[in-house]
């Protein structure tokens, strides 16, 4: 009896295993899920970042529209990992073809993680520290040029995830 039931049970595992290879496509979903999640995660990043520039520029602006110029750069500073992410995702998916591995798929959405954790995380981090140079600058003009430094610092991180996935994709690819 014990017999019958594994020959049943590794005949339906091989029937699985057979519609699995038959349907394909396996490793391409898994790397279309890693280009998708890194062009969103770099974008929400951004997003978040602008909001909290935007906002803090309008406060700024309200009371002191002449400062539009030097609060303007402090406020595009997060939108630069939306664009990292958007290449990454452009790179990636010139590596894709529906005939990947499911190894080969995993491997894509490696070698996209790095850019998109640092876009996330450093256009958010990057908004917020932008937030507080452009109030700075709405109380003391002289500041812009000097302030974009700290700001531009978090930048550094998310050139460095771009690099990383630029360097990864055509090895995984």
């Amino acid at each position: 009896m014990n017999l019958s039931l594994l020959a049943d049970l590794s005949e339906a595992g091989q029937k699985v295993a057979d519609k699995a290879e038959a349907i394909g496509y396996q490793g391409f979903a898994v790397a279309m899920i890693g280009v998708a999640l890194c062009v969103l995660l770099c974008g929400i990043g951004s997003a978040i970042g602008l909001y909290k520039t935007g906002t803090a520029a309008a406060g700024v602006l309200g009371e002191a529209p002449n400062k539009f110029g030097k609060v303007l750069v402090l406020v595009l500073l997060p939108a630069t990992q939306g664009i990292y992410g958007f290449i990454i995702g452009i790179i990636a998916s010139g590596s894709l073809s529906l005939d990947m591995t499911l190894t080969q798929g995993w491997a894509i959405l490696g070698a996209v993680m790095p850019m998109a954790i640092a876009g996330l995380v450093t256009g958010i981090f990057q908004g917020k520290s932008a937030v507080n140079c452009i109030y700075a600058v709405g109380k003391q003009d002289s500041l812009g040029g000097k302030l974009i430094i700290y700001p531009a610092m978090i930048e550094f991180y998310a050139i460095l995830g771009l690099i990383i996935s630029i360097m990864l994709i055509p090895i995984v690819g």
